[in-house]
Order: structure tokens, then C-alpha cells, then sequence
């Protein structure tokens, strides 16, 4: 498919791990295009935006225009592993299927180390710590 990338607003100085969590997270969503969804176009999307609390996060998006999910979808590893790259960072990860065709898998990722930690406290949280 053609994959096109959009950034918005400045990526410049986004702490490490959100940079690592965000391009594995983007990086195992276009494969499972690739590899699931028979779509002609996949769209990246980047933006760091501001929360309703105000703290700053990265918000990626990634959307095809495939077959979308099955009605049962499996959880294979690929996007376990999506999930967990985002917890682990403080934020989160979910995966829809759009209306009218095709697959979303949209991103936030806190910018502050605080909401990280706080994420990482709550009860069940993977890397939780006491």
C-alpha cells in the first residue's frame, strides 16, 4: 500500500522512550497492514498536542483503508505488543475498525515523566511498580 506521513505541530526534543514507543507502535501497525489488511493506503499521523489537564502528548494514528477487523478478532502478538509499548510509556493504545472500511490504531503518549509514573502506579498496569 501507500503509506503516507504526516507531522503536526513540533516533534523536536520528545523525550526518548516516547520517540522508541511511537516508531515501534507505528512501525508493527503498518506490517499488520501489510500483512492483514489488503489496503491500497495507510496514513501516519503525528501530532503533539495538548491534554484537557494540559500536559503535553504525542498522538499517533495509523489508518488504512483495508478490510478492517474481523468480526472476531484474534489477539496476536503484534498487537499485544502495541498495547504494552504504550502502557509502558504511560499512555495508550486502541485499535478500531473505521466506519466505512479499514483499520485505526490511535496513540497517546504522555510528554511529562510524571503522567508516565502515575500510569505505571495504577493498579494492573504492565511494569507496575509498588
Amino acid at each position: 500500500p501507500r503509506v503516507e506521513v504526516v507531522v503536526c505541530g513540533d516533534t523536536a526534543g520528545l523525550p526518548p522512550a516516547v520517540e522508541v514507543a511511537a516508531y515501534r507502535i507505528a512501525h508493527e501497525a503498518v506490517t499488520n497492514v501489510r500483512r492483514h489488511a489488503r489496503a491500497t493506503t495507510v496514513l501516519v499521523r503525528l501530532s503533539v498536542e495538548t491534554d484537557p489537564a494540559g500536559r503535553g502528548e504525542l498522538r499517533l494514528t495509523v489508518s488504512d483503508d483495508g478490510v478492517g477487523l474481523p468480526a472476531t478478532p484474534r489477539r496476536g502478538v503484534g498487537t499485544a505488543s502495541m498495547r504494552e509499548r504504550a502502557q509502558e510509556a504511560g499512555g495508550s493504545c486502541v485499535i478500531t475498525s473505521r466506519p466505512g472500511g479499514g483499520t485505526e490504531v490511535a496513540v497517546r503518549l504522555p510528554l511529562s515523566p510524571s503522567a508516565r509514573d502515575d500510569a505505571l502506579r495504577a493498579p494492573g498496569a504492565i511494569g507496575a511498580r509498588p
